[in-house]
């Protein structure tokens, strides 16, 4: 919550509470038609970014590629630090016509996932095909099951390989294979 002084100076020394940032207009499109989500502060460049349960991430995208998100542009995941979270981002860019030069609009997603907890998120696979191999690679380095992706093995890992390398709590094993350089 942020505390701000009130506008209308009714009561000086009091101050309101307003609840995170202003919505931007995908926000209100989302809540238009009743889809839980959490609005966040816009990134530097102003693109609105929302944080969403993945139980609602598959209608919320469903939604908005039937607005004009036609481009899954990323897919991927990071680490907050040890005992934090695990996060599953998704940036969606609008391609219109490119003789118009109008810039794109754009909008990322975020799902929060504790890490000792359920790491199990749908797979945007049916919507976009691209996201085949960013969300194994997600897998492969952080560990988060993407539910009824097609392929669901690890990409750029042996198979056999224990652990999720790109965590920030992973332990690299002692010992190194050599391969033959020859």
């Amino acid at each position: 919550m942020i505390k701000e002084t009130d506008p209308e100076n009714k009561a000086p020394n009091e101050s309101i509470e307003k609840a995170g940032p202003e919505p931007g207009p995908i926000s209100k499109l989302l809540s238009h038609h009743g889809l839980e989500h959490i609005p966040c502060e816009a990134d530097k460049i102003g693109v609105e970014i929302i944080e969403l349960k993945p139980d609602f991430l598959v209608p919320i995208v469903s939604l908005l590629k039937s607005d004009g998100f036609n481009y899954l542009q990323c897919q991927g995941g990071y680490d907050e630090g040890p005992g934090r979270s695990l996060v599953c981002f998704y940036h969606l860019i609008e391609i219109k016509d490119l003789q118009k030069k109008e810039s794109p609009r754009e909008i990322r997603l975020k799902i929060f996932l504790d890490r000792n907890g359920d790491l199990k998120v749908p797979s945007l696979y049916k919507l976009y095909r691209g996201s085949d191999w960013q969300e194994r690679e997600t897998y492969d380095m952080f560990g988060i099951n993407f539910e009824d992706h097609p392929h669901p093995k690890r990409l750029l890992m042996p198979e056999d390989w224990k652990g999720w390398p790109l965590r920030k709590d992973y332990v690299q094993p002692d010992f190194y294979e050599m391969q033959d350089a020859y």
